[in-house]
């Protein structure tokens, strides 16, 4: 690989020495050939104090893949810089790996600790994907490399969203608006209506509520978990909050509203579960207090009747209790669009089934 050298304002010579060669004299905007392996050079140059730098700027030629940058710096010795020693810091790309979508993904684990370096990667890596036209660029930078999000910030790339230990930016390369997808926009959340064979209703009173709500006997809520199934929340929550197992049944309502938590929206699904244990253990985190209630003693609260919302969520599980209702069961299926299995959630009308059927 040959490497260009780009003579600095600040320095003129006559003439490179190399391995007891001269090489050709360089003078400012004029480029001169040499190996890389090049580590020493001796010279003359007028009007230069003894023990100066002077930076230097080295680019490979070769395969756009593998460009690589240096910084070269020179440390003039002797009287009117009779002698030079040359170092050399490498630039080198960021390591990267190319996503399905004609954009990069920046490794996370390999990563510079120090910001000028990461500030001159960053930059070249940038000139590098714009030139091979790629598109989007992730970079996940941990807690362990916080100093280089000020960094990056600097060079265009804009916040994406933020997890426990980590920060996701972004930088869109091609002209015109982003196309990068958007940070996740809903919050879901999950609900239990937990009866058992006594028409008595899993109620809870949280601890920490609105004022408005003080005195609510509630289903247990909650929000799912990463990567969590839906009736798989309902059941954990009831369990949580109240030490209760239960069998989910379906999901029978789900509610969509805006601008919720941190201005999301949110998703919030109404779950039937079947008791399976009957000894409440209440989550003195958020909890107050938990109870069986009898149902009719539960829809009757002022706060439910005076709520059309949860009225109607009540009306709809009591529909489903006698069989005037058919709610939601999840089925497992594979998609070719990315061969994964996912719960496909609905209901299967069957006459010989005296547990589901349809109604106005």
């Amino acid at each position: 690989m040959e490497l260009k050298l780009f003579g600095s304002k600040s320095v003129s010579a006559s003439g490179l020495a190399h391995n007891g060669r001269t090489c050709s004299s360089f003078r400012h905007a004029v480029g001169v050939r040499f190996s890389p392996q090049l580590s020493s050079c001796r010279g003359t140059s007028s009007s230069v104090s003894n023990n100066t730098y002077l930076s230097k700027r080295a680019i490979a030629s070769g395969d756009q893949e593998s460009v690589v940058e240096e910084d070269y710096v020179y440390r003039i010795t002797g009287t009117n810089g009779a002698s030079s020693s040359l170092f050399s810091r490498n630039i080198r790309l960021l390591d990267f790996f190319d996503d399905q979508y004609e954009g990069v993904v920046v490794d996370p684990e390999r990563l510079p600790a120090n910001p000028n370096v990461f500030a001159s990667m960053i930059r070249l890596s940038l000139n590098h994907w714009r030139r091979m036209q790629k598109k989007g660029v992730w970079l996940k930078l941990t807690v362990a490399h916080a100093e280089l999000v000020p960094v990056a910030i600097k060079e265009g790339f804009q916040y994406h969203h933020a997890e426990q230990g980590y920060v996701m930016l972004t930088y869109w390369i091609p002209d015109g608006p982003s196309m990068l997808p958007g940070n996740a926009t809903h919050h879901v959340g999950v609900g239990g209506f937990v009866i058992n064979d006594n028409d008595e209703v899993l109620v809870v009173q949280e601890k920490y509520c609105n004022p408005s709500s003080a005195g609510l006997w509630k289903l247990p809520t909650g929000f799912i978990l990463e990567s969590e199934e839906i009736y798989k929340g309902a059941i954990r929550e009831v369990k949580e909050e109240t030490g209760i197992d239960s069998e989910f049944v379906e999901v029978v309502a789900f509610r969509h509203a805006h601008e919720v938590v941190f201005k999301k929206s949110d998703l919030f699904f109404v779950c039937i579960l079947k008791p399976v244990s009957s000894q409440i253990k209440v989550d003195d985190l958020e909890i107050q207090a938990a109870k069986w209630m009898p149902l009719m003693e539960f829809v009757e609260q002022p706060l439910i009747q005076g709520d059309c919302m949860f009225k109607k969520i009540i009306d709809i599980c009591i529909a489903r209790l006698g069989n005037r209702y058919c709610g939601l069961h999840p089925h497992q299926v594979v998609s070719a669009f990315d061969c994964q299995i996912s719960s496909l959630y609905y209901n299967v009308h069957d006459t010989q089934d005296v547990n589901c059927t349809t109604g106005n």
